[in-house]
């Protein structure tokens, strides 16, 4: 399989249990405890299949930060939380910086 498919999903499953984290209320609620605990463990094992091709620095970097990304994004339209202009511009730099590292480094593995 891809190994830059395997990241995507890696970051999908992150994403899910992050959010079934905030739904479980402290893992008071079974089911999104439940999704929780196989998402991440979904997401690490789907992490470390990529890092047999991709260097940890840079599958970890682009893995939390399109996590970040997508986790504020879900917390700003499913969860009403509010974007300062900081928090903004925050997330535009780490865009940039996965960006960055996608198109431009040469960094290779193991």
């Amino acid at each position: 399989m891809n190994v830059w498919l395997l990241l995507t999903l890696a970051i999908l499953a992150e994403v899910i249990g992050t959010t079934a984290l905030k739904l479980s209320d402290g893992f008071t609620k079974l089911g999104p405890s439940l999704v929780v605990l196989i998402g991440y463990g979904l997401a690490f094992y789907l992490l470390s299949l990529t890092l047999k091709q991709i260097p940890v620095g840079v599958a970890y970097a682009i893995w939390a930060g399109v996590g970040i990304v997508l986790i504020t994004l879900i917390g700003w339209l499913a969860f009403k939380q509010t974007l300062d202009w900081a928090a903004v511009l925050g997330i535009a730099l780490i865009i940039t910086g996965v960006v960055v590292l996608q198109a431009f480094s040469k960094v290779t593995g193991n």
